[in-house]
């Protein structure tokens, strides 16, 4: 190895490589950029062009008063009840949901019920659509099984029943309408109240304890659910 070889191979680079080139006897060349392969990929920028891209609202400012509302849930999991308690925010002369707050003496659940709140008061705040909350709410079951309330009205878990006090809220401040009963199923209701019938079975379609007998035929006085068709 002579000394001149030597030193070529003893080089020693200081700085970070960002561009190299090729050396001959023969010739000299500009420097050539890495390939673009070899480039790192920058991250994607949303454009307005971009139709899908979804934007989130500005987060509203907590005035230093609001009105609201509480709710008491009443279960049979626990001897203490939870009161849910929701407070409104007054945007463009109506109000809609901006936090929500449980409390109650029973510590069991108190970690996930604390994230809980914490979550879908941050969506209120965002001052999008939250409507979407109350059927997601709603369709928790618990794995050990629900339980009835007072009346026979079927809850899946105790987070489904957050999720109605959460519609009940919203449809009496005028953001979500209630559900539309057809004629047929509200003559069916009178005929089965006037009879004295109010209450029965299982529903096997919505799992609520009004299945009762009409003309003969099992009929469920909360979705409409007949076996008769």
């Amino acid at each position: 190895m002579t000394a001149e070889m030597g030193d070529k191979m003893a080089v020693k680079i200081e700085e970070k490589i960002v561009a190299y080139e090729v050396v001959t006897d023969q010739a000299t060349s500009a420097p050539a950029t890495a390939p673009e392969s070899k480039k790192a990929a920058s991250p994607p920028v949303a454009r307005e062009e971009d139709g899908n891209v979804i934007h989130m609202q500005p987060l509203m400012k907590r005035p230093a008063e609001l009105q609201g509302s509480t709710y008491k849930i009443k279960t049979p999991l626990s001897e203490h009840a939870l009161y849910v308690t929701i407070n409104d925010i007054v945007v463009n002369g109506k109000r809609r949901p901006f936090e929500v707050f449980i409390n109650s003496k029973n510590m069991e659940n108190f970690a996930w019920i604390v994230a809980l709140t914490r979550v879908i008061s941050a969506v209120f705040r965002h001052a999008g659509d939250a409507t979407f909350l109350v059927e997601e709410l709603r369709s928790v079951f618990d794995p050990r099984g629900g339980y009835f309330k007072p009346g026979g009205k079927y809850m899946p878990s105790l987070v489904a029943e957050i999720g109605e006090c959460l519609e009940r809220h919203m449809t009496n401040i005028g953001i979500l309408q209630p559900p539309e009963v057809s004629k047929e199923l509200q003559a069916k209701r009178l005929i089965a109240r006037e009879g004295g019938l109010t209450g029965g079975n299982v529903c096997p379609k919505c799992s609520q304890l009004a299945v009762v007998r009409l003309d003969g035929c099992d009929t469920c006085l909360e979705c409409g659910y007949s076996k008769c068709g």
